[in-house]
Parts: C-alpha cells; structure tokens; sequence
C-alpha cells in the first residue's frame, strides 16, 4: 500500500486548488460586461476577484495539508513538527 487515501479533508484540498480553474475556464460566466463595479465591466472586476480567492484558497488548502501531514505523521508514531 502506498498510502495514498482518500479522505474528506483531502476532497475539501482539492476543491480548493480545482475551484479557480473551473471558474476561468467556464468563460460563458462572466463574459459580459453588467454589472459594472466602480465603473469596472463585470468581465474585469470579476477576474480580478478570483485573484484574490485563488490566494486565500490555496492558503486554505496548505493549512489543510499541513494539518493532514501533521495528523498523519501522529498516528504512524513519528514526530509532528
């Protein structure tokens, strides 16, 4: 076994890391310029947004890591850091 699993903590990571590229890839979204943000298109502002949620996202997702890798490292008896 190589000890790659599956858990929901693991799903939650990849949502994480996958949320951005479907919401930029799924161009038919936000191709359009209403509503208009501080005299921004739509189109704009709203890539901009994502920008900002793939950081927070990604961050989420390291924490997430760290913690399974921590919690994972406990229950085989090594040392957690």
């Amino acid at each position: 076994m190589n000890g790659a699993v599956v858990t929901p903590l693991r799903v939650v990571i990849a949502l994480c890391l996958v949320a951005p590229f479907v919401a930029m890839l799924w161009v038919g979204s936000y191709a359009k310029t209403d509503p208009v943000l501080a005299g921004i298109p739509f189109f704009y502002w709203y890539q901009m947004l994502w920008v900002l949620l793939s950081t927070l996202l990604t961050m989420v997702a390291y924490k997430l890591w760290q913690r399974d890798q921590r919690s994972r490292a406990a229950r085989k008896g090594g040392a957690s850091r």
